[in-house]
């Protein structure tokens, strides 16, 4: 099955091709260089903006999906303006970082989730996904690897950053990774059911 995923983020391609083990387009694969909307006021919304637009201009199986993290003690803030929270144009993630925590200074609660959802469209019909990762803010940034806010966001459970704990562990814990294991999963039951009607 062949399946175009709304995004052009190098990163994001990575870490979904490892997790499906499937072949994955991306948006400059099949010509897509328009400026897909995401004018939703939740993740969900977007999510169904973007795979809807590829559905309806280009005619082909696909799925987008969009990411926020939500800080409890601003109320889920950053949220649906995670990559733009900073302002400006295009995705700052060191400005979006410095003001994150400056936002933070002085707060006790530091708990924090990531929340992934992803948006498929098979024949037509939409599907969602949801990925959780709960954790904390840390008080700085540690680590080089990953990207976006993976420096200054400590997982359940571990003693380092995202950005510590590189993209072996990343991909296998991370929101992304647990709303596309539900993708993959399910992809798995349409493969597996298509191959039974086969035989029937």
């Amino acid at each position: 099955m062949k399946l175009v995923f709304a995004t052009n983020n190098a990163h994001k391609l990575e870490e979904v091709s490892a997790i499906l083990k499937a072949e994955i387009l991306s948006l400059n694969d099949i010509g897509c260089h328009a400026d897909i909307p995401e004018t939703a006021d939740t993740l969900e919304g977007n999510a169904s903006l973007k795979s809807a637009f590829i559905y309806n201009n280009y005619h082909t199986d696909c799925f987008a999906d969009d990411t926020g993290l939500e800080v409890e003690a601003l109320n889920g803030a950053p949220g649906v303006y995670s990559a733009r929270y900073a302002g400006g144009e295009g995705h700052d993630s060191e400005a979006n970082m410095r003001k994150l925590l400056h936002e933070l200074e002085g707060k006790e609660n530091r708990k924090a989730q990531f929340r992934t959802v992803i948006s498929l469209i098979l024949d037509g019909k939409e599907y969602q996904f949801e990925g959780i990762v709960k954790g904390e803010i840390l008080h700085e940034r540690r680590g080089e690897a990953g990207f976006g806010y993976d420096p200054i966001f400590r997982p359940e459970g571990y003693d380092r950053s995202f950005a510590e704990l590189g993209n072996e562990v990343k991909n296998r814990i991370s929101h992304r990774a647990r709303a596309v294991a539900k993708l993959s999963e399910f992809l798995k039951t349409v493969s597996d059911s298509s191959r039974d009607s086969l035989k029937g």
